[in-house]
């Protein structure tokens, strides 16, 4: 291909992304969220923010292993400040557990409805509202029409949404940035001490818009996702602190 056409091409794909949302990092400033690797299955690398994600629960074991991601993400997006809502209907999370995520409990608002289509409103008017870093909603079925209201709230406000579809029956079409899936692991105990280790998760992104989906293994550890890869440098780094 002339290198012309390829040039047209390229700047053709990055205009798409701009219209899309999908801002590349300033240079010397990349804006990833700690995903390590995973990241890279997004455009441009980056976590993409002031979009709508879809994470698919079709057990309690993998709702629990959600939150424990979500919590984790939370850390980051509520680092410049902003409150988190989490709607649901049948409220499972335990608002203390957040604390082993660094996520401070009293800025996370909880909104308990009892209609399903009450939690998706109380979603849509809260994803408009600018002051807040995420908004989290439990629900089993949405519509595309119901997903593009969300997606058109966040366009202005760029709050970043997730969607955890619980016991869904049918994963439908949506305008969602990603359509995630998290699986719990075991975890490993580090140093033969007794006990559990840190929480590890089997983390599939099905589908990514304009973006490479796949399979990853993150563990928490330490405040941050840490490849399982990197498991024996995380027990180096381990021993360091405790020996220091």
């Amino acid at each position: 291909m002339p290198v012309a056409k390829k040039d047209i091409i390229s700047r053709l794909q990055k205009d798409i992304l701009l219209w899309q949302g999908f801002t590349p990092p300033l240079a010397g400033k990349a804006k990833g969220i700690g995903l390590g690797p995973l990241e890279s299955a997004f455009p441009n690398g980056v976590f993409p923010t002031g979009t709508i994600h879809e994470m698919l629960c079709p057990t309690a074991e993998h709702a629990a292993a959600t939150g424990g991601l979500i919590a984790g993400l939370l850390t980051r997006l509520m680092k410049q400040g902003g409150a988190c809502l989490w709607v649901s209907m049948h409220r499972q999370l335990f608002p203390a557990a957040l604390a082993n995520y660094d996520v401070e409990p009293h800025r996370v608002i909880f909104i308990d409805v009892q209609r399903e289509k009450d939690l998706l409103w109380a979603m849509e008017e809260a994803l408009k509202c600018e002051g807040l870093a995420a908004v989290i909603a439990e629900v089993k079925e949405i519509s595309f029409a119901q997903s593009r209201r969300l997606q058109l709230a966040v366009e202005n406000s760029k709050v970043t949404g997730f969607l955890l579809r619980n016991d869904p029956r049918k994963a439908g079409a949506t305008t969602c940035v990603a359509r995630w899936q998290v699986t719990p692991l075991p975890s490993q105990p580090h140093d033969d001490l007794p006990g559990l280790g840190f929480p590890r998760w089997q983390i599939d992104l099905l589908r990514v818009r304009n973006g490479n989906p796949g399979s990853w293994k993150l563990e928490w550890a330490d405040g941050h996702f840490i490849p399982v890869e990197e498991e024996k440098a995380v027990q180096i780094n381990l021993q360091e602190r405790i020996a220091g």
